[in-house]
């Protein structure tokens, strides 16, 4: 089963209108549509959000070729700032999960020194393929032992989105936000692009030229394969429009 993003109803709205209980917040790229297609797992993961952010022009732009739906770009980023200053201004708590320690230990440093009011605690998972059941007991003792406000993940697409799936239930948490790349671009250990390239949005250039040798296959093969995946979508929409199936005798179409 193919990923079509037409189907997917993507958060098209300001994110102070997010209610104020426990969701699941996904993002959703290029990168990650691709992966999608031979991943049925990853599938249901996204599929079972209860925010989608369309985080990267890409898929801005291939949302309005398919369902001729104008959105805007909302970040990992966006996310990330919006909820701790939100968190500062009343006092809550965020959890961050993923990342080595190192960089746990530089966000802690930083948002201590930009969000004062907010209470954090971080733990750096083991990195491995796949967590055992003591990896997963220790990571939800320590967020419920704590009930954050919000939960930060990030480790990586699609580890993050399946983790947080599966373990919706379990967590004690309100808003469980699976955001990746953003613990390297807020505790510095990875450069974010200017906000002037992120708004022509060729963000995605700018890491490539960063990291070429890590992130070569991602933009440079990935790029087309997408363009290529979203254009099929299209063309079967307009091929099914173009020749709906016979409806059986008597029967409306509606």
């Amino acid at each position: 089963m193919n990923l079509h993003l037409s189907h997917l109803k993507l958060y098209n709205n300001d994110l102070n209108s997010l209610p104020n209980k426990k969701l699941l917040i996904n993002t959703i790229n290029a990168h990650c549509y691709n992966i999608a297609q031979s991943d049925q797992k990853y599938i249901n993961a996204l599929a079972k959000s209860d925010v989608l952010l369309p985080d990267g022009i890409s898929i801005v732009l291939a949302k309005r070729l398919l369902n001729s739906k104008s959105i805007h770009k909302i970040a990992g980023s966006d996310l990330f700032f919006y909820e701790m200053e939100r968190l500062n201004k009343s006092g809550g708590s965020c959890f961050f999960l993923g990342s080595s320690p190192e960089t746990l230990a530089r966000i802690k440093v930083r948002a201590g020194i930009m969000y004062p009011e907010v209470r954090i605690k971080c733990y750096s998972p083991p990195f491995v393929a796949k967590f055992t059941k003591h990896d997963n007991k220790i990571m939800l003792k320590m967020i419920n032992r704590f009930k954050p406000d919000v939960l930060f993940i990030g480790m990586t697409a699609p580890k993050q989105e399946k983790w947080a799936s599966k373990n919706f239930e379990k967590v004690n948490a309100g808003h469980i936000c699976a955001i990746g790349a953003v613990f390297d671009f807020f505790a510095g250990t990875v450069s974010r692009a200017p906000n002037w390239i992120i708004k022509i949005g060729f963000e995605w250039l700018y890491r490539l030229c960063k990291e070429p040798r890590r992130l070569w296959r991602r933009y440079l093969i990935g790029n087309f394969v997408f363009v290529y995946l979203i254009l099929k979508e299209k063309a079967e929409s307009l091929s099914t429009r173009s020749n709906p199936r016979k409806l059986p005798s008597g029967a409306e179409s509606v």
